[in-house]
């Protein structure tokens, strides 16, 4: 056990703090759609510019910068679509900080693993937890290269992370990177074109509680009208007074559609965005807005009416249920998902695996347990080496998708998610639930069995069923033998009640409730033969 790593305690994942909806644009004509091109290139304009301007500023940029930042932007829109852009500008900026974070461990990691590897003789075996030499001398000159490569990128990021120097590109560098292989993307350059302009447009303004309906910039009315601020210079394209422009489309939410309501007709601040699906040729209207935090439920309450336990996998959630004393009760549940396909189908197969598990736990009042995963160093070819079915495994699996959506849908139902370390989840689960559980009509898998150990992980018990005999012999000198019951659980030495079923069915009601008592049985040497209405062995009379 010495070399196990430390587990840590399972703790109540908070709820989310924002809330997101999105609807479609219909009806719009060619003239809105031309203006809302006009202004969002105008505006993506001077959000490149304004990037441009927070890039190079660098460590040292300050409030003082921002403001000024600010001022520039607002002779060229106006003071809320250039304080949208200047915020918008800084948390791009920053994603790309934590990113370059990213990218240095992961460089850290691959230098350290190919060092290690290489420090060691050519051939030799590597332990459980850590890897051997390499196999051959060819490959270990092909990793010394690779080696020098890595150093040198490690070197190169390091130097941008002290500067402070980022590299964002507005529309996607994936994109960018298209324009060279349009052939391979099965895109023209006109249709590249058309995807890079909307790509780097700029339509979102943040709300502004007090205002009306909670945002002066772009507007949407209860009944679903939408206008926008135009100012200069663009001003002359306003179809209506005060340099606004009302678009034909009305919109409605059908998802949280009475939140937002509520929201806009007390003129509490609600941000939107309009942004182009080239592929399907349609607009779309996201609001957004923040919420108050939910209280966490207590873990001792959360683990009250025991819970389910979830193994996440490329294709499918293994749960089973678990009483509060960590026994599976019931049958193993697998909900499907397919994750191939465009984005919007594995969302959708996602989505629709999580309410199923949701709406099943919600039924029986029960919490979730779910491993807190992190595949962010897991997946370089440094560590795994030539397992690449084991690499393209782990990063198949949809963790960050299915966390966040897991927790936002279950806070809606007021289900608690409880997250449990990962640690040897997977093969204690297989090694000590999978043969137990396996029945004639019943084959347990090894996500099943991992599932259990999940839930016994999340409930505070251990994973293993029994712990070894006592050294001595089997009686109780050397502590009790099942870990199933807590040492100071009233009746953990009692007989278990009987349940009526087929093999009881024959047996009358309250029969087996003097089982464990032995002195209530008619047995040598127990007060039940010593009864005053039984005669004594000793003669009455001498």
């Amino acid at each position: 056990m010495g070399g196990l790593r430390e587990v840590a305690a399972p703790f109540v994942v908070p709820g989310p703090s924002g809330v997101a909806v999105r609807a479609r644009l219909k009806g719009l004509t060619g003239g809105d759609e031309q203006v809302l091109s006009l202004v969002g290139d105008h505006l993506g304009s001077l959000a490149s510019g304004d990037l441009k301007t927070r890039c190079e500023a660098g460590l040292e940029h300050d409030s003082g910068q921002w403001a000024e930042r600010k001022r520039v932007l607002t002779g060229e829109s106006s003071s809320r679509w250039a304080g949208s852009i200047t915020k918008a500008t800084h948390d791009q900026w920053a994603l790309a900080r934590r990113g370059l974070l990213a990218h240095i461990h992961s460089l850290q990691a691959g230098v350290r693993t190919i060092r290690h590897r290489l420090s060691l003789p050519v051939g030799e075996k590597g332990t459980r937890h850590e890897p051997g030499g390499y196999r051959s001398r060819q490959e270990w000159f092909a990793k010394s290269r690779r080696l020098h490569v890595l150093e040198d990128r490690l070197r190169s990021a390091l130097a941008d992370w002290q500067a402070g120097v980022v590299r964002v590109v507005r529309g996607g560098k994936r994109l960018l990177n298209t324009r060279h292989h349009l052939e391979a993307a099965g895109l023209s350059k006109e249709q590249w074109c058309t995807r890079w302009q909307a790509g780097r447009r700029f339509l979102q303004a943040d709300g502004e509680s007090g205002k009306r309906y909670g945002n002066e910039t772009l507007r949407v009315t209860p009944d679903g009208e939408v206008s926008l601020k135009l100012r200069a210079p663009l001003a002359h394209l306003a179809n209506t007074p005060h340099g606004r422009y009302v678009l034909t489309a009305r919109v409605s939410f059908a998802h949280r559609g009475e939140q937002w309501a509520d929201r806009v007709s007390a003129h509490r601040a609600v941000a939107y965005r309009i942004h182009e699906d080239v592929d399907r040729v349609r607009w779309y209207l996201t609001a957004s807005w923040t919420i108050p935090p939910t209280p966490t439920v207590p873990l001792e309450t959360a683990r009250t009416n025991g819970l389910v336990g979830v193994d996440t996998n490329t294709d499918h959630l293994a749960a089973w249920r678990l009483d509060a004393h960590g026994n599976p009760t019931g049958e193993p549940h697998r909900f499907d998902y397919d994750l191939t396909g465009p984005a919007s189908h594995r969302d959708a197969q996602v989505r629709h695996a999580l309410i199923r598990l949701l709406h099943w736990a919600r039924r029986h009042n029960l919490a979730i347990a779910v491993e807190d995963l992190d595949f962010t160093t897991e997946k370089t070819r440094e560590k795994h080496g030539r397992r690449k079915k084991f690499r393209k495994l782990i990063s198949g699996m949809p963790v960050a998708r299915l966390r966040s959506r897991l927790v936002s849908m279950a806070a809606e139902l007021g289900i608690p998610v409880i997250a449990v370390d990962p640690a040897y989840t997977s093969k204690w689960g297989a090694q000590h639930w999978q043969k137990p559980l396996t029945t004639n009509t019943r084959k347990t898998t090894r996500h099943d069995a991992a599932a259990v150990a999940i839930g016994r992980r999340a409930l505070g018990h251990p994973i293993r069923r029994r712990t070894a005999p006592p050294p001595h012999d089997q009686s109780d000198r050397a502590g009790h033998r099942t870990v199933q019951a807590r040492p100071g659980t009233p009746g953990r030495e009692g007989h278990r009640p009987r349940i009526p079923g087929p093999r009881t069915r024959s047996v009358p009601p309250g029969r087996g409730a003097n089982a464990v008592d032995q002195n209530a049985q008619h047995r040598p040497g127990r007060s039940a033969e010593h009864e005053s209405w039984q005669q004594d062995s000793l003669p009455l009379s001498l």
